[in-house]
């Protein structure tokens, strides 16, 4: 069984503006007539609020079903519903199986029409200038890594909701057997990677170094490894406190050493596993159990730390962030890391929302996470010595930040002044990176190496 792309729509940024439906004519027909649009922009129940009728090339297509001509079927390659106009009798019985009114009679025409989405480039997705309209690709992650092997036993504790272990399943899953695995104190040996009772919760090779030197233990285990002459990933899943605070001396050494390390930070904003407590890379105004919030304090006095950036000035292989609300992104980047240890040390910034420490309901995670790429507060990018650092998502018409800020109770007590501290502080690190970005990667300072 395949995974297939498809058109995703957002209701909340559709305006009702109809730029898809004239890109959909445009694209299907000669005569410029709405009529003739596959795509369909109506009025909701409520004011001002819009919906979407299109076919969504369901999994088990009632058209199909309800088609006696078997006109219609479940194209196996691209997911979508085909229509063949040789057998088809003109019914009408698909248009009354369909829910999603996605497929409708055309009368200029004399046939029923549908999406097809434009052979894998839709039109109405290109012309949408609210984002309200997306053409998801992720089904590649499905089809190239579904039947890999998960090096994670099931089974595996951790706080309902938390994406870490989403994190460690994948990570493990397409940088395969053949690694060796470090997970500092913190929530991914809390979760069970290092097992229980005498029995591992991997099934690779895992060790539990102190907080202050996983990167030195790696250094050790990849060159024991190289002297062997076998090839194996030298991993490491930390969290922020591991990695930005007491780890970073080890950190910092491996990465200005160039050691042949896939580093890989899983950034929850704190040390979640011991109580909550705040770490570097906390934001400002943020409550945590040692940033507390009452009539003299109110969360966190400082702006968080910039790690990402920090390991940018090490001249590190490969350096990027990512989020778990865009899975795609980090395999694309992920993939990029593992090629890149080969050269010298890379580095991946996960940002992962923590339903216990930053307060909010277990399903509403992955929304959390998407709101802080689309506010601006986290922000997708790249870096190599040869390439310099790019925007892998557009930072331009971010969401407003009080919709992240509203979205956790750690930043309910928050007033007027600390908002526009924090909306001033997002506004600074968009043009620093925009200014990074800028910069010609010409005669480029080379990548660190190792010694071996």
């Amino acid at each position: 069984m395949s995974g297939y792309n498809t058109i995703a729509f957002d209701a909340g940024r559709c305006t009702g503006c109809g730029e898809c439906m004239d890109a959909c004519v445009q694209a299907k027909s000669e005569d410029g007539d709405l009529a003739h649009s596959r795509i369909r922009i109506v009025a909701g129940e409520a004011p001002d609020t819009w919906e979407l009728a299109m076919c969504r090339q369901c999994g088990d297509p009632r058209c199909v079903q309800e088609c006696p001509a078997a006109a219609l079927a479940k194209n196996a390659e691209s997911g979508v519903i085909d229509w063949n106009a040789e057998t088809c009798v003109g019914c009408l019985l698909c248009t009354v199986g369909c829910t999603y009114g996605g497929i409708v009679w055309d009368e200029s025409a004399r046939h029923v029409i549908k999406c097809d989405t434009c052979g894998g480039d839709p039109a109405c997705v290109k012309a949408c200038g609210e984002g309200a309209l997306k053409y998801l690709t992720t089904s590649r992650i499905y089809n190239e890594f579904g039947d890999l092997e998960d090096l994670f036993v099931p089974g595996l504790a951790g706080c309902q909701g938390c994406n870490t272990e989403l994190l460690m399943r994948h990570t493990l899953r397409r940088v395969g057997p053949e690694v060796v695995l470090a997970t500092p104190p913190g929530c991914v040996p809390g979760m069970g990677s290092v097992g229980y009772n005498g029995l591992t919760g991997s099934k690779v090779p895992v060790f539990h170094p102190l907080l202050t030197n996983t990167a030195s233990m790696l250094t050790g285990i990849k060159r024991h490894y190289q002297r062997q002459g076998r090839d194996i990933v030298a991993l490491a899943l930390a969290g922020d406190g591991g990695a930005a605070d007491v780890g970073f001396q080890s950190l910092s050494g491996a990465a200005e050493r160039g050691e042949q390390i896939l580093f890989v930070v899983i950034d929850n904003e704190g040390y979640m596993n011991t109580g909550m407590q705040r770490s570097g890379c906390t934001p400002y105004g943020a409550w945590t159990s040692t940033t507390p919030v009452g009539r003299e304090a109110h969360g966190k006095r400082q702006d968080a730390k910039n790690l990402p950036l920090i390991m940018v000035a090490h001249r590190c292989a490969y350096v990027a962030t990512a989020s778990t609300a865009f899975m795609e992104d980090y395999y694309a980047k992920l993939e990029r890391a593992i090629e890149a240890t080969h050269r010298g040390f890379s580095y991946l910034h996960v940002y992962s929302p923590c339903t216990t420490g930053w307060r909010f309901p277990a399903q509403k995670n992955i929304e959390v996470a998407r709101k802080a790429v689309e506010s601006n507060f986290v922000m997708l990018w790249e870096y190599t010595p040869e390439e310099g650092l790019h925007l892998t998502r557009p930072a331009d018409d971010p969401r407003p930040i009080e919709e992240y800020l509203e979205a956790q109770g750690k930043y309910r007590h928050l007033d007027a002044d600390q908002i526009a501290h924090i909306r001033r502080h997002i506004d600074e690190n968009v043009e620093l990176i925009r200014n990074l970005c800028a910069r010609p990667a010409a005669s480029p300072l080379p990548a660190r190496t190792a010694l071996t």
